[in-house]
């Protein structure tokens, strides 16, 4: 119940899946009967949406295969108490669903569109290739010309066709559903603090709905190790090894980044002695 009220749009798996990380030894059907006798609100489930097929029955969609192989970012509105707009620019790995920033301004340009990518190709690394719709802050000629010089490549999606940028289109839906909808923000101020704070637990605590790990918690940065580990190379890069060295060294700043020296040392101590596995 202190769940449930804390967390207004989970539903009884993710209420499950943060019960059992704090501990609790139980299973869905025990929350799900406990849930319904309570009358707790179940949310409405998705509509589903038919992909988009070329003729010969091939996917247009273009499909991340590791980490940083394809980023995807968009805009989304809301306002503060007085009535006036700002924008927040939300950028996500569609391979690990992480929010890697969310930047929130009165307005955003495409200058300021460079600027965060920049940052993020600073601690992070540059990405094979950057989704986005045809907006204008996106399709701007500075901005095509920057991320070429990068190394990065464009993928707009077709004109008036949001479901072709469905991770990102997904992660605003949980944004707005989860924070914006239900909070007043008096001060811009105000909502950069709350709404950064809202993106770290959506990256370490919350229960994602089909892994059940959250892609930035000790958990998930090891799971994505393995996947990152075993997964075939993305398209144009030729030499497995120089692509395992660079997912490596993406590791290692990742657990210095998110997790800490603790758990990469622990990480290492298991490679070292793999017999003390789940010890």
């Amino acid at each position: 119940m202190a769940l449930a009220e804390r967390y207004g749009r989970y539903g009884y798996r993710k209420i499950s899946a943060l019960l059992k990380a704090a501990g609790w030894l139980v299973n869905d059907k025990r929350v799900e009967r406990i849930w319904r006798r309570e009358g707790l609100k179940v949310p409405v489930k998705q509509p589903k949406r038919e992909r988009i097929w070329d003729n010969d029955g091939s996917c247009l969609r273009l499909r991340p295969e590791c980490r940083n192989h394809v980023w995807s970012y968009d805009f989304v509105e809301a306002r503060t108490h007085d009535g006036r707009k700002f924008r927040m620019l939300n950028v996500v790995d569609e391979f690990t669903h992480e929010c890697l920033v969310i930047r929130v301004a009165r307005k955003l340009k495409a200058v300021d569109v460079i600027e965060v990518l920049s940052d993020l190709f600073i601690l992070r690394e540059v990405p094979r290739h950057i989704r986005s719709d045809n907006g204008p802050e996106f399709i701007a000629k500075s901005v095509q010309a920057w991320i070429t010089e990068v190394g990065a490549k464009t993928a707009y999606i077709t004109p008036s066709s949001p479901w072709e940028n469905g991770y990102v289109e997904s992660f605003n839906a949980r944004l707005r559903d989860e924070l914006l909808n239900g909070e007043i923000f008096y001060t811009l101020k105000e909502a950069e603090i709350v709404i950064e704070s809202w993106r770290r637990h959506y990256n370490a605590v919350r229960p994602p709905r089909v892994a059940r790990i959250p892609p930035t918690s000790p958990v998930g940065v090891r799971a994505s190790l393995h996947r990152l580990a075993g997964c075939a190379r993305p398209t144009g890069c030729a030499d497995q090894a120089t692509y395992g060295g660079a997912a490596h060294r993406t590791l290692t700043l990742l657990l210095d980044h998110l997790v800490g020296a603790d758990h990469k040392v622990a990480l290492q101590r298991e490679k070292c002695h793999p017999e003390r596995r789940g010890g």
